[in-house]
């Protein structure tokens, strides 16, 4: 067992430690941001493009056209999860090259075909924990993706019908005062829209729609249309 002075000494000798000094121990190291670049909480690494990020994320932005800070959240967290899928091929190139590089003088005597078969055997066998890590961290950030998606589309299926609800019933309670010569002012009347779209709106309802909304909201006030005439 490891004795009170030997735990002190390790605690001691670890204060001094400045990483991996041998080749292979470097080696071991050096793709740990393989992982760390696809799993950590900051998605955009220091060796890539701020403008390019930026812009990435104003695409999904404008494509996804989130409203509240539920929808904005999971529309961030998918275009991130996009940028984490699309660093993954180049950070699988990086490891051929590299691996390439190391084995350059490997198999000397092996005629040129031959040669780069074997030389690719030996990247992908020295590397397979890496490959595999990032083949499974693909599979999971497109199941991420995928959920997280579904779960936006949820979202905004429901906030448009409840928009919709409301702008109905905003329409019919305006449709309502008019008939009654009531003052049809917007704010009045509880409308949950600016202006401009409520008008947009109206404006865009065809006449027999408008009868029909009418109809509705006199009879959910009791009365009819003949009778309130």
């Amino acid at each position: 067992m490891t004795s009170s002075a030997q735990i002190f000494a390790n605690r001691a000798n670890a204060k001094y430690s400045i990483g991996p000094k041998t080749k292979a121990g470097k080696a071991k190291v050096r793709f740990n941001a393989v992982k760390n670049g696809l799993t950590g909480q900051t998605v955009f690494l220091p060796v890539e493009n701020a403008a390019l990020y930026e812009a990435h994320i104003r695409d999904y932005e404008k494509l996804y056209q989130p409203v509240g800070p539920e929808e904005s959240a999971l529309v961030r967290s998918i275009a991130d999860t996009r940028w984490r899928l699309n660093r993954i091929p180049g950070l699988e190139m990086a490891l051929m090259t590299n691996g390439r590089l190391e084995a350059a003088t490997e198999y000397p005597e092996i005629n040129e075909f031959d040669r780069s078969t074997l030389i690719e055997i030996y990247v992908m066998l020295k590397y397979e924990k890496q490959f595999r890590n990032l083949h499974l961290q693909e599979a999971r950030l497109a199941r991420r993706r995928e959920k997280e998606l579904a779960e936006l589309k949820s979202l905004q299926q429901e906030r448009k019908a409840n928009e919709s609800a409301a702008l109905e019933r905003a329409t019919q309670a305006y449709l309502l005062a008019r008939h009654r010569n009531e003052p049809a002012d917007p704010p009045e009347i509880g409308f949950e829209f600016s202006k401009q779209r409520f008008d947009s709106h109206l404006t865009a309802l065809t006449p027999p729609t408008k009868q029909k909304l009418l109809q509705k909201a006199l009879a959910e006030a009791g009365e009819t249309l003949q009778t309130a005439a």
